[in-house]
């Protein structure tokens, strides 16, 4: 199925509601009427968080894979092709299948109220439900409690990235409300992971976790990660691990790092596995070098990078600026920053974040219905006294912030902007 054949919401593809009628109601509806998949499949490991889901997950899919295990992987949204939210023993599903479980979807709702995201959760269900594998990575799509994943009744463990804000009109507007959101997919019995979280998100977390007699690991409490020597260092109660530093870049990955190893420890999973999956491990349009494509072909300096990053809310600009000041400190070249954002998106505190940084921003248009003009998205960042212009698309930004000496040039603010970009050079295309 290629890009664009089924359409995106303004959420990124989640489907909610345009009522905000956010319910299990329907997908445990029309799961039924498919003989209940949900509860015939792999081993899972359920994961909601606001940023670092799907690094989380690409950590522990390589280190699963590592490890010998078949995996099965459910993400959102796409960037490129719609297949690649679903991955049957590591593969993307193909074309045939996909198009055979959807329409088993459809003829099973017979017409009635369903969501983009729930039409396709319950589609990758029934396909994992008839693949055989060792193991399902299940990514919530937005919030948890009522998150159409959530239907799903004993992960072998649950997972909570960091919480911070994003989606508040479907979440809330305060951290308090938004955790207990993301806390609903804990379960009775089953042991959580939840990594560092500002206080208001851990007390709701604790009290879930106590509430149903789930065992809890925090993060910076029964363990840690941390970057020492060019290495990464894991603890807990039980070891002192010396291992790689991850493939991903960017200092916020040892912290999505440390989460994915604690789960594989409490899987069981073997050392060596978790080394070479912290190694090998992708995640395409997250802090990726881009060394393909036109945009790369437009570099007019050899000495010149450009990265693209989906990140889009005020905690993932953070973890941007992080990440350019490290390059800055080791490497200094002047920094350009190519932006879109949607307009649901706080562009204002985007900004906020590279305070103080000397760079020129350059606002472009994406793929969204819902995307931010450029000019706005421009004034946005002159009122938080960034140097800011606007350009037609990514590539004529790209040009246009060209200078006789090497650029580093940072394309973020929106994963359809991100998947804008891969889309121009299949070299880039996830796989």
């Amino acid at each position: 199925m290629g890009r664009g054949t089924i359409k995106r919401s303004a959420d990124g593809g989640r489907g909610t509601p345009p009522s905000r009628d956010l319910t299990l109601d329907r997908m445990l509806r029309v799961c039924a009427a498919l003989g209940n998949p949900q509860d015939k499949l792999p081993k899972t490991i359920h994961v909601a968080g606001t940023n670092g889901k799907g690094s989380t997950l690409a950590f522990l899919r390589a280190m699963a894979e590592s490890e010998g295990l078949s995996i099965h992987v459910y993400t959102s949204p796409h960037l490129v092709r719609f297949a690649e939210r679903i991955r049957l023993n590591g593969t993307l599903i193909d074309s045939g299948y996909l198009a055979d479980v959807l329409n088993r979807v459809e003829i099973a709702n017979d017409g009635q109220a369903l969501t983009f995201f729930e039409a396709t959760t319950a589609a990758a269900f029934l396909a994992f439900s008839e693949r055989p594998a060792d193991l399902l990575l299940l990514e919530t799509g937005l919030g948890g409690i009522l998150d159409a994943t959530n239907i799903i009744k004993a992960p072998a463990l649950s997972l909570i990235t960091p919480i911070d804000y994003d989606h508040q009109a479907f979440l809330g507007n305060d951290l308090t409300t938004i955790a207990k959101q993301k806390a609903g997919i804990i379960k009775p019995n089953r042991p959580v992971i939840s990594a560092h979280q500002p206080e208001e998100a851990e007390s709701v977390i604790e009290r879930a976790a106590l509430k149903a007699r789930s065992p809890l690991h925090v993060a910076g409490q029964g363990f840690d990660a941390y970057r020492e020597h060019d290495r990464l260092v894991f603890q807990d109660d039980d070891a002192l691990l010396d291992l790689s530093l991850p493939r991903l870049s960017g200092p916020h990955q040892i912290e999505n790092a440390g989460l994915a190893i604690k789960a594989a420890r409490l899987m069981g999973w073997s050392d060596a596995a978790i080394d070479k999956g912290l190694q090998t491990a992708i995640w395409p349009g997250r802090l990726q070098a881009l060394k393909a494509g036109p945009l790369y072909a437009a570099l007019t300096h050899k000495a010149s990078e450009l990265w693209l990053d989906g990140g889009h809310n005020p905690h993932a600009a953070k973890a941007l600026r992080a990440h350019l000041d490290i390059l800055g400190s080791k490497d200094p070249k002047p920094l350009k920053l190519i932006c879109g954002l949607l307009n649901n998106k706080d562009a204002d505190e985007f900004f906020a974040a590279f305070d103080g940084l000397d760079l020129k921003v350059v606002c472009v248009d994406f793929s969204s219905d819902t995307a931010t003009d450029p000019a706005t998205l421009a004034a946005s960042a002159r009122s938080k006294g960034l140097t800011a212009t606007t350009a037609i698309s990514p590539l004529e930004a790209v040009r246009a912030v060209q200078t006789d000496a090497p650029v580093r040039i940072l394309i973020c603010g929106s994963l359809y902007l991100a998947g804008d970009v891969l889309a121009l050079s299949g070299e880039t295309w996830p796989v």
